[in-house]
């Protein structure tokens, strides 16, 4: 795979920690449409099958604070089995607006991995069904290819059923 010529494949703070840590990953990028930032479409700019490419979420549990799911495209959030899984009787998504001061990361940029504060990362358990996947880099455009038992170390993410179907996909929160 092939980045897109537009795009400069700078290495992230996430990339960084991954090398830190010794695993193994690739840089990809895509042109980035400021208008859509969804995951459905990053798969399609970068050629590969939703079920590879995962977005993250930021939401806030009203028992443990804040945390991070990990979804693949084409999926949507299950807030009741995500509450379930972390210990919460309730979790909600936090505005866009607060991403940045949250995480380091605006959205479309929002990595697992290397943010402002470290939060406990809840991965949909499908991801173990794959040899790789892609996960956002911690900038718009970039990604990162790596196998799922190498993100869930580095990020220390607890697999869960997490996620339905999307009725729509391209109505979900984006990150």
């Amino acid at each position: 795979m092939t980045p897109s010529a537009a795009v400069t494949l700078n290495k992230t703070n996430a990339a960084r920690l991954l090398d830190d840590l010794g695993l193994s990953y690739e840089l990809v990028g895509f042109t980035v449409n400021e208008s859509d930032l969804t995951a459905e479409t990053a798969a399609k700019l970068l050629g590969l099958p939703e079920k590879m490419v995962y977005k993250t979420i930021l939401l806030k549990g009203d028992r443990s604070g804040y945390l991070e799911a990990c979804l693949p495209a084409g999926q949507e959030l299950d807030l009741k089995s995500l509450a379930y899984a972390s210990g919460n009787r309730s979790v909600t998504l936090v505005p866009v607006g607060q991403l940045f001061n949250l995480t380091g990361y605006r959205r479309g940029g929002c990595s697992p991995l290397a943010g402002k504060k470290k939060y406990q990362v809840y991965i949909d358990n499908k991801v173990l069904e794959l040899d790789r996947m892609a996960i956002n880099a911690g900038a718009k455009g970039v990604m990162l290819l790596l196998a799922p038992k190498d993100l869930i170390l580095a990020a220390g993410a607890i697999p869960a059923a997490i996620t339905r179907p999307a009725k729509n996909p391209y109505c979900q929160p984006q990150s």
